[in-house]
């Protein structure tokens, strides 16, 4: 059934009965994308050297390591030592392992949660499925969405429960990896000396985990005081992450950034700083979050493989499956565009929709999502004006939403101001502060809300020297796309590994996909050393047959090309090409089971006694 099929009375999709006209938003949204298209696209962003090189340097320490260089061999060396590296391994050393390094350049485990402690800091997804392996530590967040140092503490206990302190360096960062073919080793050297072998290999440095700042003309003759989020200076503010920061009562301050970050960190400064300005280039989508502190009748209440079941009905949730929502176990804001859709489907009659209906639906659902959120902003808000600029004006799924119910209230506080700039940005920052629209702010800090540079976390993207078979380079051998089986492993690289989002399966809940990415690593490891294989490298067919379903799935995502600037899309500066497993990572896990069921090894297991072919079959 098409829209000429339909009497418009009862067309569901009919503007009439909509209460908006689709046109007119899509209009609006082109015209607030237009204006915040840069030239300089992601070159926008500076790394933090230079003048502010003091970003490289921990906080969180108070000394070098006092410790000779290591040459020594390990089985494993895992690099990075958040949740990925953490669950690496954790799988690990539930499949039998004991000689397993991890090298992590911070102070201690944890990751982003290690870096990230400014005030007001807590996950967007439910704990109760955010955080991982709950069931095999026996824990049970102390609220549905805990802080900041609540995760950070809990992933000191997944280090501590898989004995991963034993063997790791921390304050230690590799410089290079190289393929000993006469060892079967990787050949591993970092900036403390250190020249290790290691049998495997696994990458998992994290999306997070280098932070960025906007290159404004004249960031660095500003006189104030300045820091990234990722390296707050309580020294400065005084206080924590619950706040109370007394160091901030006679202080004008600036944030720069309105995304996640800001949005959780601006309702602390605003009670605690004697002004504070937020200079908003993009307003993000901020909706409910309404947290609580764990029921402990509930808590009691779980029974064996709740964690599973729970994080995995909440993807189930999110991909659409009728009979998961049906029993919605997370029931937070999350699942509200996925309600919408099914809502506007039944209504539009889904069952005789065209492929093209289908798009529309998903447009509508998406429009009367935002709309939503606009409202929300309007009942928050005290003034009309402030209220229009903090509306985000675009499709929800062009940028990860955020979930704060403090954010909003700030600004009807006669000591917060917001500072739109029309979607430019802050244009240059004198000695004495920001400047919007010819408008000078005189602060006495600067607090940069920026966040990371993202895409830079795979080894082939990191700038690390890493050799594999015959001197070859990872990105060399990615100079014509990236080319791996299942996103972990490449030709010609034996016994290396790279977790992350890279051909592989995304979702919200990231902590689930580097759990499942853990789980299969280690699948293939054990299953290595089971069989006596000298390496675990696909060949050059199971790596082509891959790229090739990679490419079918992937094409180019239009949608995202309309978005207004941000990392999801380049800053709007280029057709996204999504090279990850569609639909979803649950479908992606289930296929990996299926790999490891059928084996799948015989892809992947090089004997002592083999040869490798130019073509690797």
């Amino acid at each position: 059934m098409t829209n000429e099929d339909r009497s418009p009375a009862a067309d569901p999709l009919d503007p009439v009965r909509l209460g908006f006209d689709p046109e007119e938003v899509r209009a609006r949204y082109r015209a607030e994308r237009d204006r915040r298209i840069r030239p300089d696209g992601s070159n926008q962003y500076l790394a933090p050297t230079g003048d502010f090189g003091y970003y490289a340097v921990d906080p969180y320490v108070d000394a070098e390591p006092d410790r000779a260089p290591l040459e020594d061999d390990v089985e494993v060396l895992i690099v990075g030592a958040g949740f990925g590296g953490l669950l690496a391994g954790a799988r690990l050393r539930q499949s039998g392992f004991d000689s397993i390094r991890m090298v992590e350049k911070a102070g201690d485990v944890g990751g982003t949660w290690y870096w990230n402690r400014y005030p007001g800091v807590r996950c967007d997804i439910e704990s109760y499925i955010y955080l991982p392996l709950l069931e095999e530590l026996g824990y049970v967040p102390s609220e549905k969405y805990a802080r900041g140092e609540e995760i950070r503490q809990y992933t000191r206990s997944i280090a501590q429960h898989f004995d991963l302190y034993r063997d790791a360096c921390f304050q230690t960062e590799v410089t290079s990896a190289s393929w000993d073919e006469s060892l079967r080793r990787w050949r591993v050297t970092t900036d403390r000396g250190d020249n290790i072998t290691a049998r495997y290999a696994i990458f998992s440095s994290g999306p997070f985990s280098r932070p960025k700042l906007p290159g404004i003309p004249g960031i660095d003759t500003f006189r104030g005081h300045t820091f990234h989020t990722s390296r707050w200076d309580y020294s400065y503010t005084g206080g924590d992450q619950t706040g109370g920061m007394h160091g901030l009562a006679d202080k004008r301050v600036a944030v720069v950034g309105t995304g996640a970050t800001g949005i959780q960190c601006v309702p602390a400064l605003a009670e605690d700083a004697a002004h504070l300005y937020v200079f908003q280039r993009t307003p993000s989508v901020v909706d409910e979050r309404a947290n609580r502190p764990t029921d402990p009748e509930w808590a009691a209440g779980l029974t064996a493989g709740w964690h599973e079941r729970r994080r995995n009905n909440f993807l189930a949730v999110l991909g659409g499956d009728r009979a998961e929502q049906d029993r919605d176990m997370v029931a937070d804001r999350w699942s509200d565009l996925a309600l919408h859709y099914r809502q506007v489907a039944e209504e539009a009659g889904e069952e005789e929709l065209t492929e093209q209906e289908h798009e529309l639906v998903r447009e509508i659902a998406d429009f009367r999502k935002m709309n939503q959120v606009r409202e929300r902003v309007d009942s928050l808000v005290e003034d009309p004006e402030t209220a229009r600029a903090l509306q985000p004006w675009y499709r929800y799924e062009c940028k990860r939403p955020t979930f704060n119910d403090e954010y909003y209230p700030a600004f009807n506080r006669p000591d917060v101001t917001l500072v739109d700039t029309g979607g430019r940005g802050v244009e240059r920052i004198t000695e004495r502060g920001p400047v919007s629209h010819g408008v000078e702010y005189e602060v006495d800090c600067i607090v940069f809300a920026t966040g990371f540079q993202v895409g830079g976390s795979h080894p082939a993207a990191s700038g690390l020297p890493l050799h594999g078979r015959d001197g070859v380079t990872l990105p060399e051998h990615f100079s014509g796309g990236m080319r791996t089986l299942h996103g972990f492993t490449s030709h010609g690289f034996p016994n290396l590994f790279c977790m992350g989002p890279s051909q592989n399966g995304v979702a919200p809940n990231f902590t689930h996909v580097l759990d499942d990415q853990a789980t299969h690593i280690a699948a293939m490891i054990t299953e290595s050393a089971k069989r006596g294989a000298a390496y675990v490298e696909p060949t050059a067919a199971a790596e082509q047959a891959w790229v090739d379903e990679m490419r079918r799935k992937a094409g180019v995502d239009s949608a995202l090309d309309e978005c207004t600037p941000g990392y999801y899309n380049n800053e709007g500066h280029s057709s996204v090409v999504r090279s990850f497993y569609r639909p979803d990572e649950l479908e992606f896990a289930e296929l990996l089971r299926r790999w490891r069921a059928e084996d799948g090894f015989a892809d992947v297991l090089v004997y002592p006694a083999e040869n490798h072919d130019s073509d690797g079959s």
